[in-house]
């Protein structure tokens, strides 16, 4: 008997392959593929070709592994569909390393089986209130926002939602946008539910992904906390799924395959008719339009747990506080950090730039550090004493020949977190001080500097916006922001959108425990609009204004975008095949295209870049029509075209 079978690569469909077991859809199988034996999966559909003079090759072997759920098929399906990926692509999501895991020995599972003491968490009234409303209809597909003020207890409630789905004998996935620092949310999971969650990201080992995939797909593990890919994992009997920070930009996948976590996440959520939920401070602007329009429902946490107040916002107008030579922190601000010293506050001086200097120029020939790959400058890390480029990974030593005079005489432009950590050491030098970013927390030593950030051995903290995302400091009652200026500018669609959800974020990591905080921004614009933007304690008031702007101008979430991006080594050939690709898209579809203009980091890893911008109505089905397009669209030797649908991002 004849078998459609999808196989992990770049094809866009199954192979047809024959075999004499009773095989069904959703089955993995074993098959030859050129001079390999490859995993696949019997599909639901066969391969359009109409070619019958092909030899048919047999199926090797079944696997002993449940059979994939058709819900699943469906959503690798739409996938596909929707975000222009070859089928085999996407099916390589799910997979491990291109392979199904077979059922393992129970006891292998016995981690996540384990059984700890439980903590005893009350619900408030208003938290109650809240997780009633996640409850409702929780046998069905729909979409939830649960919206709270940051140190609201918001997670408690969803672990309440969450609890109710494993009584029923289901399973949960919780995806959060930085899975690498989740010790704290880790211990707060445990203590809730008296067992291990498993944790999906990409530094847990090969040996324990194979038994946390094959757990998942016999039913043998109850919950999973995990980053993006988590999404495609085999879950037998998923009940929910929870999109923690939805707002977050670290649920989109811009390398490889191009997609949006959040939005994934509904759609499987839609293809297992199961609940999900979207938690934030902040909403989306596109989750807020879906609110207003009622195609979501949504709970809101006003008050934070046990009452504590939200931090209380202070503008130091640099116009009158000036900033000393060469110093980046003003004397008011040090008056006010030195005041919260005294009563044992922690301090975070927020700059969301990693590294020391994000520019570094010879005074004598005026030329600047330039990567050699990429067409942008250079950060300098002190630390390190190396010169990096944050998209190729490129470094290299200060060192250089100067071409005017001898050796280069250097000055180090803008300030990043080593320089502001510089200057913090020495205006504090009897306190401890530490850097949160990702170049410190990402590694071995993160969890143990968190430790210390939490039990209060550590007094300053200087951080990028990598300290927004979720983190519980019962000593942070003051917080400084350096660089509002450098954030509030730019040509980013989001910009506006990005600013508002992480200073509420930031904002929320004072003043958790109850006791008197307060943030100070250090700026030179005093427009009445941005203050009220950074400070207003109720953020739909400004997504309001943010959906009536883009309506008027007919921008997402009115509109679909689709950014193609072709890329290569070669200026003009890649011209040529971008003005030759608009062309034909035109002559195919009435939609607007915009470009092809080149992309504003124009190099990256020694490939230009051009960029066309496709505008459709979000009725329009165009990713239908661009997929016939782009198949029939023969790409010139040493091009590549990337497709970014719905994309937040125009570098």
């Amino acid at each position: 008997m004849k078998y459609p079978v999808l196989l992990p690569n770049i094809f866009d469909y199954p192979f047809t392959y024959e075999s004499s077991l009773k095989l069904k859809i959703g089955d993995y199988v074993n098959v030859p593929f050129g001079k390999k034996i490859i995993t696949g999966v019997i599909w639901d559909k066969f391969e359009n070709n109409d070619n019958k003079n092909f030899k048919i090759k047999s199926i090797k072997e079944k696997l002993n592994i449940e059979t994939l759920k058709i819900e699943t098929i469906n959503f690798l399906n739409w996938f596909s569909e929707y975000n222009l990926v070859p089928l085999g692509m996407t099916l390589k999501l799910h997979l491990l390393s291109g392979n199904g895991i077979e059922k393992k020995n129970q006891s292998e599972y016995g981690i996540y089986q384990k059984k700890f003491n439980k903590e005893e968490f009350n619900l408030t009234d208003e938290q109650e209130k809240a997780f009633k409303n996640i409850i409702k209809n929780d046998s069905f597909f729909r979409v939830h926002l649960l919206q709270g003020t940051t140190g609201s207890g918001k997670t408690i409630v969803y672990f309440k939602a969450i609890e109710k789905i494993i009584a029923r004998g289901l399973q949960a996935l919780i995806l959060l946008p930085e899975i690498g620092l989740t010790g704290e949310f880790e211990k707060k999971f445990r203590n809730f539910f008296g067992f291990e969650a498993a944790i999906w990201h990409s530094k847990i080992s090969a040996k324990k992904k194979k038994v946390i995939w094959s757990g998942l797909s016999n039913g043998n593990i109850k919950v999973i906390i995990g980053a993006r890919s988590g999404l495609f994992l085999p879950f037998q009997n998923l009940g929910l799924i929870i999109v923690d920070e939805e707002h977050d930009q670290s649920f989109k996948q811009d390398e490889g395959v191009t997609y949006n976590a959040r939005d994934m996440a509904i759609a499987r959520a839609s293809s297992e008719n199961i609940p999900i939920n979207l938690v934030t401070a902040v909403p989306s602007i596109e989750t807020y339009a879906n609110i207003k329009s009622k195609k979501y429902s949504y709970s809101r946490l006003i008050n934070r747990y046990q009452n504590a107040n939200l931090p209380k916002h202070h503008i130091i107008d640099l116009n009158q506080n000036k900033l000393a030579k060469k110093n980046f922190i003003s004397n008011k601000v040090i008056e006010k950090v030195k005041e919260h010293l005294s009563q044992n506050d922690q301090v975070l001086f927020f700059i969301n730039r990693r590294g020391f200097a994000p520019y570094v120029l010879c005074k004598k020939c005026l030329n600047v550090f330039s990567c050699p790959n990429c067409s942008i400058n250079l950060v300098y890390h002190k630390n390190n004493k190396k010169l990096l480029c944050h998209y190729c990974g490129y470094s290299t030593n200060l060192g250089r020949k100067c071409k005017k005079d001898n050796i280069c005489d250097f000055v180090f432009s803008g300030p990043g977190v080593e320089k502001i950590s510089e200057e913090v050491k020495v205006l504090f030098p009897n306190k401890k001080t530490t850097i949160f970013s990702s170049d410190t927390m990402n590694k071995s030593s993160g969890k143990s500097i968190l430790d210390k950030i939490i039990s209060g051995e550590i007094n300053i903290l200087v951080g990028t916006q990598l300290i927004s995302k979720g983190f519980h400091f019962p000593n942070l009652n003051c917080i400084v922001v350096l660089d509002i200026d450098l954030t509030s500018h730019g040509h980013d669609l989001r910009s506006t959108e990005k600013n508002l959800q992480l200073y509420h974020q930031l904002s929320g990591r004072a003043g958790r425990t109850g006791k008197p905080a307060n943030i100070y921004f250090q700026t030179y614009n005093l427009k009445p609009d941005i203050i009220e933007q950074i400070t207003n304690e109720d953020p739909f008031k400004f997504l309001d204004k943010e959906l009536e702007l883009r309506k008027k101008n007919n921008l997402p979430p009115y509109e679909r975008f689709i950014s193609l991006i072709l890329s290569s080594s070669n200026e003009k050939i890649l011209d040529t095949e971008a003005i030759k690709l608009k062309k034909i898209i035109s002559n195919s579809i009435n939609e607007k295209i915009l470009g092809p203009v080149d992309a504003p980091i124009y190099r990256i890893n020694q490939k230009f870049r051009n960029r066309l911008l496709i505008r459709s109505k979000k009725s329009s089905r165009i990713q239908k029509k661009l997929k016939f397009i782009l198949n029939e669209f023969n790409l010139s030797k040493g091009i590549k075209l990337t497709v970014d649908v719905d994309p937040i991002s125009f570098n």
